[in-house]
């Protein structure tokens, strides 16, 4: 990774991260908002492989625990987005330049296993605010949300990174 290319992941995650507490806190469904930051790790996965979506992922995870108004045990999300960038970086590798249907599902899948591993664990860390039913409902709330802002979001997501990757090519 370049440091351009980092400089730009960095700022990218920053960004979807103030809009996902800030701006995107008043279209909560039962206290759920759209995981952005997932999809700038989703997109940085797509575009350069499963190793960097997991570097991505972590990075972006521990900035989600740790940013404002976080009330669980960080390291939670860094688990989740780390597992998440891993599951995008291998759709690119067995598909090359995936379609849109394959971008569409692998942000479904996504948004799937980044959320049931926060959640999951949560319950196996006791954590008191989340029983087995609610669970059920806050990942398929987030599936929701984050399979409705995906075609708004994840195509310019990857054009900023597949521009990087032209820069990075001269």
């Amino acid at each position: 990774m370049t440091g351009r290319w980092v400089a730009m992941s960095g700022l990218l995650v920053a960004v979807a991260l103030v809009l996902q507490v800030s701006f995107f806190d008043a279209f909560a469904w039962d206290g759920v908002v759209p995981n952005l930051v997932l999809m700038v790790v989703v997109a940085a996965a797509l575009s350069r492989g499963g190793q960097t979506g997991m570097v991505v992922g972590f990075a972006a995870g521990l900035l989600m625990d740790l940013a404002p108004p976080a009330d669980h045990l960080a390291g939670r999300w860094a688990l989740a987005l780390l597992v998440a960038g891993y599951v995008a970086g291998r759709v690119r590798q067995d598909s090359g330049r995936p379609t849109v249907v394959a971008v569409m599902a692998t942000m479904a899948a996504c948004s799937f296993v980044a959320t049931s591993v926060y959640a999951l664990s949560g319950m196996v860390l006791s954590d008191p605010s989340l029983g087995f039913g609610e669970v059920l409902q806050v990942i398929g709330i987030g599936l929701v949300w984050d399979v409705l802002l995906t075609p708004l979001v994840l195509p310019g997501l990857l054009a900023l990174y597949g521009r990087a990757e032209a820069l990075r090519a001269r």
